[in-house]
């Protein structure tokens, strides 16, 4: 029995590389990424989030466990405690994720897998932690 794993699917470690680098270039350049910019930018930067996000999806996808053997852990709620997730925060992640999948040619079962799977979390991450001073212009 060959278990092919997510990251397997989607074509392996480049592919999710350039998954990743076009999500973020859509939050750098698409007027929709605004907030999400604006949070990348109040934290590490969005340069520092495009390789933790590799990191952290190559494990959560099935492959390498990059974040994990450099953070000890996967808790994406602990990963994301500090930041503000508002609904709308998170609908704009997924939307840009989705256009990221679709720019890129990706379809199939395990991508419907890969949309469900975010989804789910990216809710389940929304919080209330409020807007972070956005209000004021910070």
């Amino acid at each position: 029995m060959n278990l092919r794993s997510t990251l397997d699917e989607l074509g392996g470690e480049d592919a999710l590389r350039a998954l990743v680098e076009r999500f973020y270039d859509l939050i750098e350049t698409d007027p929709r990424g605004e907030k999400l910019k604006l949070l990348h930018l109040r934290g590490h930067g969005i340069a520092h989030s495009r390789t933790e996000q590799f990191d952290f999806l190559s494990g959560f996808l099935g492959g390498p466990r990059y974040y994990a053997e450099r953070h000890g852990h996967m808790d994406i709620r602990q990963i994301h405690a500090h930041v503000p997730i508002s609904q709308e925060v998170a609908e704009t992640w997924l939307e840009l994720m989705d256009q990221a999948l679709t720019d890129l040619g990706h379809e199939g079962a395990h991508v419907d897998r890969m949309r469900q799977t975010f989804r789910r979390i990216a809710l389940m991450l929304i919080n209330d932690l409020g807007d972070w001073g956005m209000r004021r212009g910070q």
